[in-house]
């Protein structure tokens, strides 16, 4: 089994990226959120990648943290949600957008996915509600990791999680106060106190 690969980022076609890895030239399907992520052709990458074998071929699906190889494993795991499927939902929406759809029984969200309808979002949702966790994409703010300035960003996550917090003590439910949060724009000097008030005005709507 390939559990990651580590090489030279040689090319990019429409739906996969090309690595090299000593001389040998791996194809990844991955998904466009993260294929528009990807370094520069020519510099080092390394890839997180799931190995389907069918009848008639093998195929690597790639992603770039573990997180996302997480969450495409879950999606492959629901009846009827294939590895392209997998992909497609994953182009559509990132790990915590796809954990804050599932908790919060957003179908629509769920339904932006290219080839996905309502009866596949709604099983996905009931099998899955158990398995995605709220904490983990508070942690994932918290720490920054989507960040392309790590510092700056994780500064940034720290606010809001503990404005997410704050609105949780206040009695509101934990995915209604993310989806809240996450709606407000942070700015070098922004406060907690103002992410709040944004926030709740937000929710009022």
């Amino acid at each position: 089994m390939i559990s990651y690969l580590r090489g030279v980022l040689a090319a990019l076609e429409e739906d996969k990226a090309i690595i090299d890895v000593g001389g040998v030239g791996y194809g990844v399907f991955m998904p466009g959120r993260a294929m528009g992520k990807l370094p520069p052709v020519g510099r080092e990458v390394k890839i997180h990648t799931y190995l389907n074998v069918k009848e008639d071929a093998m195929q690597l699906y790639g992603f770039l943290t573990r997180d996302d190889l997480t969450v495409f494993r879950l999606l492959i795991g629901v009846n009827g949600i294939g590895p392209k499927g997998g992909l497609g939902i994953l182009s559509a929406l990132s790990p915590d957008d796809l954990r804050f759809a599932v908790l919060s029984n957003d179908v629509k969200a769920i339904c932006a996915a290219p080839g996905i309808g309502k009866k596949t979002a709604e099983k996905m949702i009931l099998e899955l509600r158990d398995k995605l966790k709220l904490e983990d994409a508070l942690d994932h703010i918290a720490a920054g990791t989507e960040a392309e300035v790590p510092g700056e960003t994780a500064v940034y996550g720290e606010i809001q999680s503990e404005a997410v917090q704050a609105l949780v003590a206040l009695g509101y439910g934990s995915t209604e106060a993310l989806k809240a949060v996450r709606k407000v724009e942070i700015q070098e000097s922004t406060e907690v106190e103002d992410v709040l008030k944004l926030a709740l005005k937000y929710m009022a709507l």
